[in-house]
């Protein structure tokens, strides 16, 4: 992980001195899958996600686990299929989540070399079908951090995951020891243990083992191919649809000192991917990206320290996608300062046009902040201005102004959702007298927005309106433009902080600002075509029947669950969570979404406001 990794980045900058592009394929299977497809904005082709029914498609949900680097369950995000429930079901319900990044480890997969642990797949795929049987995606991880837990001596001050132990007795590496790191995330760096075990991967070393002469790469694709290969026959094939592909290797260092080289990545990691790709083909993966991450610190918020981003190869294509991480880390180091609107625009354009140069889409498969100790008072305003970003790469006037520019609405998965916060009992590089028990239990991290309380009912840890928010699911045609005001406050769950408010309406349009005025609120223009409805998530703030809809195709003051055009339905898997349902010909739509029962007069004043904005600002 990445803030972690970099946690401190100007406190790092003090103390260390020293392809081809392919057509998309198309699914051949049942369920949700989800690839890589264009659409037109503006007169430039955009790379977007699209289901089966050719619909846009944005994902949104957590990562789980953290606990997967741990043995004290079993190397899997959850202690059993109880608790796996339990989480996949509270995420339905009170985030209206549609996807997760699962964590797997390969040395959870592969204990000894030419062996592959079954029963720990079965493990895995029990726990992901508790997402799946309630229609959320799943991005497998094989996870790793400092390349490996078994580089470290039980006395170390860091800790890592990832490659077995088998692999480290093979490798023979010095002693582990981190000149000069003020941050664990330094090792990658600073450690010569794990620099050279990071540089025997991408090289493939030839290592001696009981069973042989095993090359250490080859022995990563051949269990991810078990692992993809367990998964395809052990899930039915709706449930399989709904697996989004596979991101190979968490954060990536090339294993050089100091900061990494571009070079490096397109030399040693970019052939790796595509030997993986290769693999995937074989398996009954074909249909399915592979999430391809750059170096770590490839945005690094310091300028000048930034490497990597694959500007070296050319492009990708659609089947890969560009699969980015982003934590503030100045914020979590020395800047006091809290984001505001627009906050945090240019670094999701950043990875919105790193995508594009790449010839593919986006994927944000981290981003958070610290929720306890140093900076964390920091975290509301930073979830809130990255949820910001993702939904749209403008501040609130720009926006208005020029909602087309803003970017695609871009999918993502936060850091992190862990039941076990604040419980754990993991014995840190298996040393007994160092007991790790706090937040997330991994190198004093404290990432995770959830916990439980004393009956095990999986509580925020952060206002739950930062969390469970409008966005557009899944669109028949093309998004266009996207906003949302989530009005969360600047405070953790049981502060009494006040709502703030970034998204506000220009005061040409007097009655939309008028409806709008203190109120959760989102804004979707689309370019509707065939394929089904369009669907928008609605919180758990938007009661139905106190809830309000100003659009081209009618205005509705109470939401009911029987228009044929404009109607509520539950969330697939969900009795609790609600969508919004749109039903329209091909054409340019609008819709305002207000969570409050407006009068009927004013909504039809604020639907003629709408009208002026979009011909205004020469939406067509």
């Amino acid at each position: 992980m990445r803030s972690r990794v970099l946690a401190a980045a100007a406190a790092l900058a003090l103390v260390v001195t020293a392809v081809t592009a392919e057509a998309a394929p198309r699914p051949t299977v049942e369920g949700g899958t989800v690839t890589v497809g264009t659409k037109t904005v503006g007169g430039k082709t955009v790379r977007i996600f699209r289901d089966q029914l050719g619909r846009e498609v944005v994902l949104r949900g957590f990562n789980v686990s953290g606990t997967t680097k741990f043995n004290e369950h079993g190397k899997l995000p959850f202690g059993s299929v109880a608790d796996a429930a339990r989480s996949a079901t509270a995420m339905r319900d009170q985030t209206g989540a549609n996807a997760i990044r699962y964590l797997v480890g390969w040395d959870g997969v592969q204990p000894a070399p030419n062996t592959i642990d079954t029963a720990y797949l079965d493990r895995a795929v029990a726990q992901i079908r508790e997402f799946t049987k309630r229609g959320v995606h799943v991005l497998l991880d094989f996870h790793q951090d400092l390349f490996s837990r078994d580089l470290f001596d039980k006395d170390s001050w860091y800790t890592g995951n990832g490659a077995p132990k088998w692999v480290i007795e093979a490798g023979k590496y010095p002693k582990e020891h981190c000149v000069a790191c003020v941050t664990w995330g330094q090792n990658q760096w600073n450690n010569e243990a794990v620099r050279t075990a990071f540089r025997d991967f991408w090289l493939n070393r030839k290592l001696e083992t009981p069973a042989g002469v095993v090359g250490m790469q080859d022995a990563f694709l051949d269990q991810a191919a078990a692992t993809m290969r367990h998964l395809r026959n052990a899930l039915p094939a709706k449930e399989f649809g709904l697996v989004l592909g596979l991101d190979p290797v968490n954060e990536p260092a090339d294993g050089e000192g100091g900061i990494s080289s571009a070079d490096r990545e397109g030399e040693l990691i970019w052939p790796f991917y595509q030997r993986l790709r290769a693999r995937m083909d074989t398996v009954g993966w074909q249909d399915k990206p592979l999430y391809a991450e750059p170096l770590v610190n490839w945005n690094l918020a310091i300028i000048g320290l930034r490497r990597g981003g694959f500007t070296t190869i050319g492009t990708m294509g659609p089947r890969y996608v560009f699969n980015a991480h982003f934590y503030d880390t100045l914020r979590l180091s020395i800047d006091p300062t809290k984001p505001g609107d627009g906050g945090y625009a240019n670094q999701t354009n950043e990875i919105r046009t790193r995508a594009a140069e790449l010839g593919t889409t986006s994927f944000l498969s981290e981003f958070g902040h610290r929720m306890s100790g140093w900076s964390a008072e920091k975290a509301p305003m930073i979830l809130k201005s990255a949820y910001q970003g993702l939904d749209r790469g403008a501040g609130n006037d720009a926006w208005w102004a020029r909602p087309t520019e803003a970017g695609p609405v871009m999918s993502a998965t936060q850091w992190q959702w862990d039941i076990y916060n604040g419980k754990h009992h993991e014995l840190m590089n298996g040393n007994p007298d160092k007991v790790q028990t706090k937040g997330d239990a991994w190198n004093d991290e404290d990432h995770s927005v959830v916990d439980t309380d004393a009956a095990g009912a999986v509580r925020f840890r952060v206002d739950q309106r930062v969390l469970d928010r409008m966005y557009p699911t899944a669109v028949a045609g093309d998004t266009l433009a996207f906003a949302y005001e989530d009005m969360a406050k600047d405070g953790f769950a049981d502060s009494t902080a006040p709502s703030v408010r970034w998204l506000k309406v220009p005061a040409q349009y007097p009655a939309l600002a008028k409806v709008t005025d203190n109120r959760q609120f989102g804004v979707l223009v689309w370019r509707g075509g065939a394929g089904g409805p369009t669907e928008i998530h609605l919180p758990r703030t938007f009661d139905p029947a106190n809830s309000s809809v100003a659009s081209n195709l009618g205005v509705h003051s109470g939401l009911s669950t029987s228009d044929p055009v404009i109607r509520v339905q539950n969330e697939d898997g969900s009795t609790a969570a609600n969508k919004l349902v749109v039903t329209a010909q091909p054409g340019v739509h609008v819709a305002l979404v207000v969570n409050a029962r407006v009068p009927h007069a004013d909504l039809v004043a604020a639907q003629r406001d709408l009208a002026s904005w979009v011909a205004a600002v020469g939406i067509r």
